[in-house]
């Protein structure tokens, strides 16, 4: 069973995590950091994205805002 889990970390460690040895040994840390970057573009556009969505719904009054719509409130 031990070689089992041996093999999962092979895996990871050799395979699935190698490009990021790539990043992390790089002189420039704008260029070492590519992968935050990317990640933060996404996640600042998913917000983007989700706040128009609210705002549209906002706007057409679709959503109750009554004091008993909830009822833990």
């Amino acid at each position: 069973m031990s070689s089992f889990f041996y093999g999962i970390e092979d895996l990871f460690v050799n395979v699935l995590f190698a490009p990021y040895d790539f990043f992390r040994f790089m002189q420039s840390w704008w260029s070492s950091n590519t992968i935050n970057w990317l990640f933060m573009i996404i996640g600042f556009v998913a917000m983007v994205y989700w706040m128009g969505q609210l705002k549209i719904f906002n706007d057409n009054g679709e959503e109750d805002k009554s004091i008993t719509s909830h009822s833990y409130l």
